[in-house]
């Protein structure tokens, strides 16, 4: 009961935001009205003291009511906007594939079943779903299996050309590569559970007996990576120096440093390269588990499904609307960058960065932003040369309330101080107090030396604003000053 009732805030915290905003933008810049003057006041003494005096920074704030701009430091500034990017990425996505849109995974073959026996190719042809789970490969294979396949004498073919063989977006250097923020994007890719962190393998080592190496499990297991265990277990007490790292341009998971006896040891979401064969191989497993065999003929391999084939079976993600918490709430960049190659390819046939970015910028233009302040080179925000204005971010955030998904946006979007990781997403932990808590719905985005928060926020008469805050090149961190900028809003 109340697990329910706190539920039931929750649903009214989010529905809040959904309901407010009949705005109309107007560009002139406006100053703030004497009801605003002590926020005015109180945020330009921010903007004065030291730490933002060493950052690049731009911000505005907007009525709601009215889209009056009532704040505003260099809000014509280009600043890196890290993973803010992602509220036009997902404004895009929901607009041009729609709310119902789902990614769809399918089992075919070009043979013929005998006696136990498939006499043919089997396929495995993606569309990019980042959802799709062992479970899933599982349940594939368990409908093989209730057609009586025991053995199949062809190959197994995995489909991956949905989107095109550029695997990683320009902003991602070597040492980027083995993070689960860095993952290669292919048309058929795997989750190792249900945080969607797609083409990712979770590696966790743990304390073994003292002097043996730490104990390793891949989840899910997969032959596709080969894991070179170089740590060592130590006393209790001593400090755990534990690093799990995959080699750049290979798959191999390197594992080193001590793990002290008694302790947690290290989980690390780990990349994989080839994504396609990595499904292919996990896939393959779960065969084997039914106990359906291939011949010794038999090759793995990934190529375009011909036209002689037959649908045995499929599965469907879940709908846009709802993969909007997992990508938007936990920051996710490989949805970021599926979703702008699926974009592109709905759009103009061709599942590319290229056509994908051209289809973000285009719903930008069409909805009255000014293109020549949005400089972008990914979907997710990772990029250190992506650059927009805070002006720009608000008019963004102002626009999308006259969407009819405007509801599936919005709950999308962490909500300050609250715990549930699927709720308070990346701003659980932050904004914890009232009267703030609960009383920001924004996105974050963290890069080195780059923060940034813009969303929406009620304040302590019950209006609602809506503000952005970049920065850049600090030399210390700027959130703790964010989070006191959205504080003085929440109080205003």
């Amino acid at each position: 009961m109340i697990f329910r009732k706190a539920a039931m805030v929750i649903v009214a915290i989010v529905m809040s935001f959904a309901a407010v905003f009949t705005v109309t933008l107007k560009d002139s810049v406006v100053q703030a009205s004497s009801h605003y003057q002590s926020m005015e006041k109180s945020l330009n003494a921010i903007m004065n003291d030291s730490i933002m005096k060493s950052a690049n920074s731009s911000v505005t704030v907007r009525k709601a009511s009215t889209g009056e701009i009532i704040y505003q430091s260099n809000a014509g500034k280009k600043v890196t906007p890290a993973s803010t990017l992602k509220l036009l990425t997902s404004a895009a996505a929901l607009e041009t594939l729609s709310e119902e849109y789902r990614f769809r995974t399918d089992l075919l073959t070009d043979g013929t079943i005998s006696k136990g026996v498939l006499k043919g190719n089997l396929y495995l042809r993606g569309q990019g779903d980042p959802t799709l789970l062992k479970t899933d490969l599982d349940q594939f294979a368990a409908t093989l299996s209730k057609m009586g396949i025991k053995q199949i004498t062809g190959d197994l073919v995995g489909d991956d050309t949905w989107f095109d063989s550029i695997r990683l977006s320009p902003g991602i250097d070597k040492e980027d590569e083995t993070h689960y923020y860095a993952a290669q994007i292919s048309g058929l890719t795997l989750s190792p559970n249900t945080d969607y962190d797609a083409g990712t393998v979770i590696v966790d080592a743990k304390p073994a007996k003292n002097g043996y190496k730490a104990n390793v499990t891949l989840s899910p297991a997969t032959k596709i990576v080969t894991v070179v265990n170089k740590s060592k277990t130590v006393p209790k007490g001593y400090k755990n120096t534990l690093s799990i790292k995959r080699q750049p341009g290979t798959n191999t998971i390197l594992i080193s440093g001590n793990v002290p006896v008694g302790s947690a040891g290290s989980k690390q979401w780990v990349t994989v390269s080839n994504p396609t064969a990595y499904t292919l191989d996990v896939f393959k497993q779960s065969l084997a588990s039914k106990g359906i065999k291939f011949a010794a003929t038999s090759k793995t391999v990934s190529r375009q499904v011909p036209a002689n084939v037959s649908i045995i079976t499929s599965k469907q993600s879940m709908p846009l609307k709802n993969l909007m918490k997992p990508f938007m709430k936990l920051s996710n960049n490989t949805h970021a960058e599926i979703l702008a190659k699926t974009m592109g390819r709905k759009v103009y046939g061709t599942g590319s960065w290229n056509s994908g970015l051209r289809v973000m910028r285009e719903y930008a233009e069409s909805i009255g932003l000014n293109p020549s302040e949005w400089v972008f080179e990914d979907a997710s925000g990772f990029s250190h040369n992506n650059k927009v204005t805070s002006e720009q971010l608000t008019e963004l955030l102002y626009q999308v309330r006259r969407a009819p998904w405007y509801g599936s946006f919005v709950q999308g979007l962490p909500i300050a101080g609250v715990n549930d990781r699927f709720v308070g997403g990346t701003l659980r932990n932050r904004l914890t107090t009232a009267p703030v808590k609960g009383k920001v719905v924004a996105k974050t985005g963290n890069l080195n030396s780059v923060s940034s928060l813009a969303g929406y926020v009620e304040t302590k008469k019950g209006e609602t604003l809506i503000f952005t805050v970049l920065t850049q090149g600090q030399t210390k961190s700027t959130i703790p000053t964010i989070d006191r900028i959205a504080m003085i809003l929440a109080n205003s």
